[in-house]
């Protein structure tokens, strides 16, 4: 009985040291995920948001990129809201584009990073998406 009750104490001790474990990783890794809209409104009524990683989801202002350095491959542009459009943020990336990226049509982004106090989001990673190049055209689909 009293190996046990020994066994059952180190067990709970792993359990404790594991969970322990996953708490401070995700923690840790957290990003918060939101539109420009939503980034907009929380920066303003929470400015600690400017300290943390961030991910925003929105679409490419039309011809709003520029290099800025070539040689070190800075990139800046603009991201606006789906929903509205009006409410649009700069962002400054240093490194290669996706092959996706595009500022004629109307390319969906995800950029991650930290929106920082003077208002441009320093972004370290950019995805983006062309539903146009994935999608099967109306005759595709009818032939």
């Amino acid at each position: 009985m009293f190996k046990n009750r020994r066994f059952f104490i180190g067990l709970v001790g792993v359990a404790a040291v594991v969970t322990y474990l996953i708490w401070t990783g995700v923690s840790e890794t957290m990003v918060y995920y939101m539109t420009p809209v939503e980034l907009m409104a929380r920066t303003t009524s929470d400015p600690s948001l400017h300290q943390v990683g961030i991910k925003v989801s929105g679409r490419i202002v039309k011809g709003s990129w520029e290099l800025v350095s070539g040689e070190e491959l800075i990139h800046r542009f603009a991201v606006e809201d789906l929903e509205d459009p009006g409410v649009a943020f700069p962002v400054v990336y240093q490194g290669l584009l996706p092959d996706t990226f595009n500022d004629h049509e109307n390319v969906e982004a995800v950029v991650e990073g930290r929106f920082r106090e003077d208002g441009v989001f320093e972004a370290t990673s950019v995805l983006t998406k062309c539903g146009s190049r994935y999608e099967a055209s109306s005759e595709e689909l009818a032939g």
